[in-house]
């Protein structure tokens, strides 16, 4: 447990959802997926003891919310002081309500000397009960596979595989002003999805296997980006009867077309949108399309270009009565 001085800082990646794996849940487990750590964008907070739950800074009702979830769970009778110092766009498909979820619970779990092992950081905030991209997400970098989660349980669903992405590839992200689908309509949403074809399944499974992840391992960027495309289409048709279309109707289906336009290898939605991406093999690409995104997409949206997440969530401490200099210790 740390000391009544020490503030707690969690910093935590933006997450991209590749695709979901399978809605049928024939053999016993629902959803899985494939995602990764987007590039450049991240939310930080800090956390500090305190007799009450008390938060600040941007979208800190959710922090507080999270907070006061965490510490009940625990039955830990004291509060904390939260500080939002920056958050993610809430509602683009960026993740921003589980990855504030897992930092806040990160700060508390360390100054309280609780378990940190993401999974059960989730549990105890109710997060991964669909998707767990999020939850691996904080935890480490790369490319990674889910297993999904039991039918009839909301445990986080074990990660299945992490795979480094080649340095050189690069990744714009693109999010047009909106909000894509959450909390209450996210749920009647998935209840009216109609049941996949079996072979479709298969078809995903099959291209994440001998497809997508020996192309990473390669670097071969064109089958990559040929296999997470064709997952796109494919998961995308089982989400169209509640976004409209393969992808999000208006802004965010047609900049799906227009980064493949664009030449971009591997493109597609994360999660419901409106978040767009596409993926390249050089800088100067990488620069080319985010400059086209931004302007396409204009002065209310964002657009984020870097290379892939190498690591997850990184947490640090200082002596909150002493110096404000931030001293990084790089622990994860």
């Amino acid at each position: 447990m740390s000391g009544p001085g020490t503030e707690v800082f969690v910093e935590a990646p933006a997450r991209l959802h590749f695709g979901v794996l399978d809605l049928r849940g024939d053999l016993g487990r629902w959803f899985g997926g494939i995602g990764a750590g987007a590039p450049e964008a991240t939310l930080l907070v800090s956390a500090s003891q305190a007799l009450t739950v008390t938060a600040h800074g941007e979208d800190s009702q959710r922090a507080s919310s999270f907070a006061k979830r965490f510490l009940d769970y625990h039955q830990i009778r004291e509060g904390a002081r939260i500080c939002v110092h920056r958050a993610l766009p809430r509602h683009a498909g960026l993740g921003s309500g589980t990855q504030m979820a897992l930092a806040v619970a990160r700060a508390l779990a360390e100054l309280y000397g609780l378990d940190t092992d993401p999974p059960s950081l989730a549990q105890a905030v109710g997060r991964a009960r669909r998707s767990a991209i999020g939850t691996w997400v904080f935890s480490g970098g790369g490319l990674v596979v889910e297993g999904g989660r039991h039918t009839g349980f909301d445990n986080c669903g074990p990660l299945i595989a992490r795979v480094p992405f080649p340095s050189e590839w690069r990744c714009v992200v693109a999010v047009p002003g909106g909000k894509g689908l959450s909390g209450v309509r996210e749920e009647e949403a998935f209840y009216r999805l109609p049941m996949p074809r079996q072979e479709e399944v298969e078809r995903v499974a099959h291209l994440v296997l001998l497809l997508l992840l020996p192309s990473i391992v390669d670097a071969d960027l064109s089958n990559f980006g040929r296999a997470l495309s064709q997952i796109q289409e494919i998961t995308g048709r089982w989400f169209a009867a509640v976004q409209g279309s393969t992808f999000a109707e208006g802004v965010s289906e047609e900049l799906v077309h227009r980064m493949r336009e664009w030449r971009a290898l591997g493109v597609g939605q994360s999660s419901w949108g409106p978040a767009v991406y596409g993926i390249v093999g050089r800088d100067d690409d990488a620069q080319r399309l985010a400059d086209r995104a931004r302007n396409f997409i204009g002065s209310e949206g964002v657009v984020y270009a870097g290379p892939f997440r190498s690591e997850g969530a990184r947490v640090w401490m200082r002596d909150a009565t002493a110096t404000p200099m931030l001293e990084a210790d790089q622990r994860t």
